[in-house]
């Protein structure tokens, strides 16, 4: 065992911790947890623990269930909501010790090995929005927000700041650190920032967040969702993402005396990005209701452009902090909160790098509000809007040998037939608003 598996070990024991849930995420983004006794920890550590992947969405084959999941002891976290209860993040494996190629972690870790390779360190920084709803919830009425609050609002008595509260105090005592907390746009709709880190460190970070907030609001009778667009009349919520590229400690982003001090890396990673947008929006925005956010208006950036100062644009270049080379970034504003982090991180990196290999020009910055232009201004401009249903973006996707590489050939073709699934189930459905508007007149 190395050192950082004995210190665990000792912190259980000093700390009479009875039980240790070992995490892992599934292709789609949903937490997965197997809880063992402290006794049987050592041989984990050695050995993994054995589980049936073929019942895990996206895991494995029938015929080959068999995998076994290893604790990583580099995220060991005593849970602040449950008594004498720790957790860690796990890598998972086949049986003859081979990563798994459906493992969430093991995508996002090749991407960045290849980042390493040309010597690059991939650090993000996410703007986490949510809404909070009040229990119990009534699906004939609908979900009823905490507050009635708006952008910034501070409401005395305000549920929504109790709230941020006792879930950034949570968030701090797992190590996980808070830069900003604010009340968003919509009713009962919430921001946390988490302080930059790592690509893989911050997607098991953003993991947690998702666990501590739905714990917190059950403690404050409420509850939270991710949901993109739970309500049809209010902005959706976007999982904004600030990211930047480090050779050693120097910001490969930062150039002084460059327009908005962006390097030729830097411009040619926003590139990418942007050059790739369309076929990597099925993972960064992998659900029907996804599309209502991009196309909902509320600044969400349903067009593929980039600006310094243009929130209604897909990328932009943040100036807060002129003259600062280690802030030099890029923000990434597609993404929507209920994303499975590890391969959004992992697309969004393999677009940038792919522009920076392949030397891709930088189009023209957007300086107007791209949703109050028409279609043809737009096309003038050669600005071609995000897919506009999961359908599209599914089939934009197929044609995708960036994201065939990145994802590996097993996990593209099932994150391919889950998704033709799931639209048309939706397809499928005779909505509300069909009954309403057609059933008496037709």
């Amino acid at each position: 065992m190395n050192r950082q598996q004995e210190y665990v070990l000792r912190t259980i024991e000093e700390r009479d911790i009875r039980f240790v849930r070992l995490w892992f995420t599934d292709l789609l983004g949903t937490l997965k947890s197997v809880a063992v006794a402290p006794a049987e920890l050592e041989q984990a550590f050695r050995e993994g623990i054995g589980i049936d992947g073929s019942v895990i969405e996206g895991f494995t084959r029938v015929y080959e269930a068999d995998m076994v999941i290893q604790p990583d002891a580099d995220t060991f976290q005593v849970l602040p909501w449950r008594e004498r209860t720790a957790r860690m993040f796990c890598d998972i494996h086949m049986p003859d010790g081979s990563p798994a190629a459906t493992d969430s972690r093991h995508i996002l870790r090749k991407a960045l090995d290849t980042a390493s390779q040309q010597g690059f360190t991939f650090y993000t920084h996410p703007e986490i929005e949510f809404y909070l709803f009040k229990e119990p919830y009534d699906p004939k009425r609908g979900p009823v927000p905490v507050d009635q609050a708006g952008y910034f609002d501070h409401v005395a008595r305000g549920d929504g700041h109790d709230f941020r509260r006792a879930a950034i105090e949570m968030l701090e005592q797992m190590g996980i650190s808070v830069e900003f907390s604010h009340h968003e746009g919509g009713p009962g709709q919430q921001e946390i920032d988490l302080r930059y880190a790592d690509a893989l460190s911050m997607a098991d970070n953003i993991m947690t967040f998702r666990t501590v907030v739905r714990e917190v609001a059950l403690q404050e009778n409420a509850f939270a969702t991710f949901m993109p667009k739970p309500l049809a009349a209010h902005p959706g919520s976007g999982m904004h993402t600030h990211m930047s590229l480090f050779e050693g400690d120097t910001n490969a982003f930062y150039e002084p005396g460059a327009s908005y001090e962006l390097s030729q890396t830097g411009r040619r990673f926003m590139a990418g990005v942007l050059m790739h947008s369309r076929e990597i929006c099925a993972v960064t925005n992998q659900w029907v209701n996804s599309y209502k956010r991009l196309w909902g208006g509320g600044e969400a950036p349903a067009y593929v452009c980039w600006g310094h100062n243009n929130r209604s644009a897909l990328a932009r270049v943040p100036m807060y902090s002129i003259g600062k080379g280690h802030s030099r970034r890029i923000e990434v504003r597609s993404i929507d909160s209920a994303c499975n982090p590890y391969l959004t991180y992992a697309v969004i990196l393999a677009s940038g790098l792919r522009g920076i290999r392949e030397g891709y020009d930088l189009p023209l910055e957007a300086e107007d509000d791209v949703w109050a232009l028409t279609d043809a201004e737009r096309r003038a401009m050669g600005i071609a809007p995000l897919p506009q249903s999961l359908g599209e973006a599914v089939a934009v996707m197929e044609d995708s040998d960036l994201v065939a590489e990145v994802l590996g050939e097993q996990v593209f073709d099932f994150y391919l037939r889950s998704k033709w699934q799931e639209w048309g189930d939706y397809r499928s459905q005779v909505t509300q608003f069909e009954l309403d508007r057609y059933l008496l007149h037709l």
